[in-house]
């Protein structure tokens, strides 16, 4: 289990890896997910509000490998 601002989930499956999706392609459908849940979780939707937060936290996660990958193009 595991505790996300007051509320206890059940751990999430890591995403299947998307190898030929490049990580900037696969952050705009993380975004593009995203903005589904908005207007639902405003409404007081608590499904919609946990995969906006799972959103959230996989599109951190992405805008960090694309910064690397950045980096690392612009060193070559």
């Amino acid at each position: 289990m595991v505790y996300v601002s007051g509320v206890v989930t059940a751990p999430m499956k890591p995403p299947k890896p998307q190898p030929s999706i490049s990580k900037y392609a696969q952050l705009l459908n993380v975004i593009e997910d995203m903005g589904k849940d908005i207007r639902p979780t405003y409404a007081g939707s608590k499904s919609s509000a946990e995969r906006l937060k799972r959103g959230i936290v996989h599109a951190r996660i992405l805008v960090r490998e694309c910064l690397m990958e950045c980096e690392r193009a612009a060193r070559t």
